[in-house]
């Protein structure tokens, strides 16, 4: 179990790396307020609720940043890289589906793009996401798990961390974090500097 959580982890971080990657010619910066991500909340945040059982998500909103986004489910690729929606779907998220289910007792990771060369993308404005911001995920059993943000982080790409990123912060609470691009464009790598990761708990479930 610790070498697959090792393994997973190390294609995770691949794909940290690879989800900055974007079309050349794209202008920076493209993620909001960087500088506020991650300032402590500045009120309290309610209790977490009890995880809920496993069912696939079909949707993830976000009212705040008026986000209604479908989701699908993502896989690894030959490198062992999580595989993200194409940038054909600026408007969709995808969900690592060989890993926890939104609701559910540990960690669920969803990622989505910040922007393609045609323009703003699902998670434009992810970074501008503070603490105590709700975000509810539609599953297939017809729940509605709704999680409170608790940190947003900006991330360097060069000094990524697994761990940091995707760890459970709190053991036996249900979990999510929100994945994409930040920092800025960088033209001679034809990627983004850093990634901002949005970091939530379970406080809620409704049918």
């Amino acid at each position: 179990m610790g070498v697959a959580w090792v393994v997973l982890l190390l294609g995770l971080w691949m794909w940290g790396r690879g989800m900055s990657e974007a079309p050349l010619g794209l202008a920076a910066p493209t993620t909001g307020d960087m500088a506020a991500a991650g300032r402590p909340p500045d009120t309290r945040l309610p209790p977490e609720a009890k995880p809920l059982g496993r069912s696939a998500p079909s949707r993830v909103d976000i009212p705040s940043l008026g986000v209604r986004a479908p989701v699908v489910t993502s896989g690894l690729d030959a490198q062992g890289a999580i595989e993200p929606p194409s940038f054909g779907r600026p408007g969709v998220v995808g969900w690592y589906g060989n890993g926890v289910t939104p609701g559910a007792a540990g960690t669920a990771l969803i990622v989505g793009h910040v922007d393609t060369d045609t323009g703003p993308a699902v998670f434009y404005k992810l970074s501008s996401l503070r603490p105590g911001a709700k975000i509810r995920v539609v599953r297939g059993d017809g729940r509605t798990a709704e999680f409170t943000v608790e940190g947003v982080r900006v991330l360097d790409r060069d000094r990524f961390d697994a761990q940091e990123a995707y760890g459970t912060r709190q053991p036996g609470r249900a979990e999510l974090r929100l994945i994409t691009c930040g920092g800025t464009f960088d033209r001679a790598s034809g990627a983004y500097t850093a990634n901002v990761v949005v970091s939530a708990y379970l406080t809620g479930g409704t049918r």
